[in-house]
C-alpha cells in the first residue's frame, strides 16, 4: 500500500495533538510540520516556514511531494490558503477562505445566523463608535451585554459586560484603543446568555457531516471562572451538558439549518466547523463559529478518537463522509494547560520547563506542547499557554486525576494553571 507524506501547519498544541494522532495512521509514512515546536519534533520533521508564506509553503509540499497539508490555526485559513493550494492543484485539508469567514467576521457568522433561523444570542453590528456608544446610551434591558471585536483576535477579542459603564469602555477599548488591532474595525454587540458553554464539533463536506465528541473549554484565566478570557485554560470531553436529547437538538436547529444556508448562498465548506455553545434550559444557541479544530478541546477529543483521521479528512475533501462513520473509545479526557504567569496579558518567558520526561512516562497522561521552544538546549516557555497535559480514564473523575497527576511533575518560574477544570462534569457524576 503506498504511504502518505502529510504536512501539519502550525505550532501550538492542537497541531501537536493532530501531529500526534495524524502520524497513528497505518495510510502515513512521514508526517512534516511547519514551524512546529520541541514536542512535535519527536513524532514529526519540523521546518521552520512560515505560515503565512504560502508560496514558500507550496514549493516544500512540492519538492518533499506531500501528499495531503492539513491547517491547524484559523489566520492562514482566513487568508486563503485553501484557495492558493486548490488552484495550484494540491489537496489540503480546511475551509476556502469565504467558508472561514464564519470565524474570521463574527458579523458575518451572526448576520448568516438570524437569516437561516439558526439559534444565537440577540444582537447588532457596528462599524462607527458614535454609534455603538449611542446604543448602548439606549439600552434600556438589564441583561448584561458582550462586546465583541469582529475579527480575528486569539480568541481573546469577547468581553462581558456586567453594565453599560463596562460596554462603553470594552467599545473604547476595541475601537478606539484597537488593543486587538484590525480585529476591532467592527464590533458585534450582543445580549448575554445565561447558561453553560460546551462544544460540538463536526466534519464537514459542505453536504455530509460527522459528530466528533462534546466538550467543554474553560475560557476564563483563574478558578471559577474568574478572570479575563484567554484561549482556553482546559478542556474535557465529553461533556455531559450535551446528552443525546440536546444533540438531536444541536442536529435539527443548527447544523441542518447551517448547510441548507451554505446551499442557498453557494458556500463550499470542506474542514472542520467548531461550533460553540450555549445551552440554556436544556436549549442550544450558538455562541460561535470556528472554521477549524478548537484548542484546546482537540487535545481531549482525538485522543478518544478510534477512527483514522487521515481517512476521515480525505472524505470530507472529497465530498464522500456520507461512506464513513466515526468510532470512539468508551473513555474521557481531560486537559490542563499550563501558562506562563500574567497571562493572557504580559507575562515573561525563557524560563527552563522543569519535570516533562517524569510527566510523559505517567501511563494514560500526555503532554502536548503549545509555547514552547528550544534554549541552550534546554526547552523553555515562548508563549502565554505553554503545555497542555491531557488525562485518559475510565471517567470523568479519573481523567481529571491523571491529568493533575501529570501537571504535578512540571515547573517552571511563574507557572500558572487552574485547578478546577472540570468541576462542572465532577459536580454532575
Amino acid at each position: 500500500m503506498y504511504k502518505k507524506r502529510v504536512l501539519v501547519i502550525g505550532s501550538g498544541g492542537r497541531e501537536h495533538a493532530l501531529v500526534w494522532k495524524i502520524a497513528q495512521s497505518p495510510k502515513v509514512e512521514k508526517v512534516f510540520c511547519a514551524p512546529g515546536n520541541p514536542g512535535i519534533q519527536s513524532l514529526a520533521e519540523c521546518v521552520l516556514l512560515k505560515i503565512d508564506d504560502f508560496a514558500c509553503l507550496e514549493k516544500f509540499v512540492k519538492d518533499n511531494k506531500i501528499d495531503l497539508t492539513v491547517v491547524g490555526p484559523e489566520a492562514p485559513l482566513a487568508s486563503g490558503i485553501v484557495d492558493y493550494f486548490n488552484e495550484k492543484g494540491l489537496k489540503i485539508f480546511g475551509p476556502n477562505r469565504t467558508a472561514a469567514k464564519f470565524e474570521s467576521s463574527k458579523a458575518f457568522a451572526k448576520n448568516f445566523m438570524r437569516k437561516y433561523g439558526i439559534p444565537t444570542a440577540s444582537f447588532n453590528n457596528f462599524k462607527n463608535y458614535e454609534n455603538a456608544l449611542n446604543f448602548i446610551n439606549n439600552y434600556t434591558s438589564e441583561n448584561k451585554l458582550v462586546v465583541k471585536a469582529d475579527g480575528l483576535a486569539a480568541g481573546k477579542g469577547v468581553i462581558i459586560c456586567d453594565n453599560k459603564s463596562v460596554a462603553k469602555e470594552a467599545i473604547n477599548r476595541i475601537m478606539k484603543e484597537k488593543v486587538f488591532g484590525d480585529a476591532g474595525k467592527e464590533i458585534v454587540i450582543e445580549e448575554f446568555l445565561d447558561g453553560e458553554e460546551a462544544s460540538l464539533q463536526i466534519f464537514l463536506d459542505s453536504k455530509n457531516y460527522l459528530l466528533m465528541l462534546s466538550a467543554q473549554d474553560h475560557k476564563r484565566a483563574n478558578d471559577g471562572d474568574k478572570g479575563p478570557n484567554t484561549g482556553g485554560m482546559g478542556a474535557y470531553s465529553p461533556a455531559p451538558i450535551i446528552d443525546e436529547k440536546t444533540i438531536k437538538l444541536i442536529e435539527k436547529q443548527i447544523i441542518k439549518p447551517f448547510i441548507k444556508g451554505l446551499k442557498e448562498e453557494g458556500i463550499d465548506y470542506r474542514g472542520v466547523l467548531y461550533i460553540g455553545l450555549m445551552i440554556v434550559k436544556g436549549n442550544p444557541f450558538v455562541v460561535e463559529f470556528n472554521c477549524r479544530f478548537g484548542d484546546p478541546e482537540t487535545q481531549v477529543v482525538l485522543p478518544l478518537m478510534k477512527s483514522d483521521i487521515v481517512e476521515i479528512m480525505e472524505s470530507t475533501i472529497s465530498a464522500t463522509l456520507d461512506k464513513q462513520n466515526l468510532e470512539w473509545y468508551n473513555s474521557t479526557a481531560t486537559c490542563v494547560v499550563i501558562a506562563s504567569g500574567g497571562y493572557p496579558g504580559d507575562y515573561k518567558k525563557g524560563f527552563e520547563i522543569k519535570g516533562l520526561d517524569t510527566a510523559q512516562k505517567i501511563k494514560d497522561v500526555m503532554i502536548f506542547h503549545a509555547g514552547t521552544s528550544y534554549s541552550s538546549g534546554k526547552i523553555v516557555n515562548s508563549g502565554g499557554r505553554v503545555l497542555g497535559v491531557t488525562g485518559i480514564g475510565k471517567n470523568i473523575s479519573e481523567s481529571v486525576k491523571k491529568a493533575y497527576e501529570g501537571v504535578s511533575e512540571i515547573s517552571f518560574e511563574g507557572m500558572h494553571f487552574r485547578k478546577d477544570i472540570a468541576r462542572r462534569a465532577l459536580i454532575k457524576s
